[in-house]
C-alpha cells in the first residue's frame, strides 16, 4: 500500500483547516454541532498550537499521492501520569475500509514510544470497534480498557 504519513508545517495549517470541515461532518454524527450561517463549521481551536507547543505533533496522511487525512497526537503530562494521546484521527471516507486507517495509527503509535491512552466517546462505537482491533494487534492484547469522566472509553498501553 503507498502511504505516507508527513510531519505537517506550518504551510499545511490551511490544508488541514479545511480537512477539519470534513472530520467535523462526520463528527456530527455523534455529537452537537451545527455549521454556522455562512455554511461551514467553526475552525478547530487548537490547530495552531500544534506549530507553537513543543507536545503537540500534526501529520498529513497521503495516499496513492492524495491527501487522505490527518492525525494529531499529543503529549499530555498529568497529575497521576504522562501519556500520548491522539487528539483527532480522520481518514477520509474514499480511503476507509482499505486497511491504510490501521496502518497509520500502528504507525504513528511505534513513533512515539512510551504510556499512551486513545479515547472515543461513548456515543462513536465504530471508533471503539476500530481502536480496540488497532491496539490489541499492537500490543498482542497488552492495553486496559476503562471508562472515564465524560463516558469516554480509553485504551491504555506502552508503545
Amino acid at each position: 500500500m503507498d502511504y505516507e504519513i508527513i510531519k505537517a508545517k506550518i504551510d499545511d495549517q490551511e490544508t488541514m483547516q479545511h480537512l477539519f470541515q470534513f472530520y467535523i461532518y462526520d463528527f456530527s454524527e455523534f455529537i452537537e454541532v451545527h455549521v454556522e450561517e455562512n455554511g461551514r463549521y467553526s475552525d478547530y481551536p487548537y490547530l495552531s498550537n500544534y506549530w507553537t507547543e513543543d507536545d503537540r505533533y500534526p501529520y498529513l496522511i497521503k495516499f496513492n499521492g492524495n491527501i487522505a487525512g490527518f492525525v494529531l497526537v499529543r503529549w499530555l503530562e498529568e497529575e497521576r501520569k504522562s501519556h500520548f494521546s491522539i487528539a483527532e484521527f480522520f481518514i477520509m471516507r474514499k480511503y476507509r475500509r482499505t486497511g491504510l486507517g490501521k496502518l497509520v495509527a500502528k504507525d504513528i503509535i511505534r513513533s512515539h514510544k512510551g504510556e499512551w491512552e486513545v479515547f472515543q466517546i461513548e456515543k462513536n462505537k465504530p471508533a471503539q470497534l476500530f481502536w480496540r482491533n488497532v491496539i490489541a494487534d499492537f500490543t498482542g492484547g497488552q492495553y486496559t480498557e476503562r471508562v472515564g469522566d465524560g463516558k469516554k472509553v480509553i485504551q491504555a498501553f506502552i508503545s
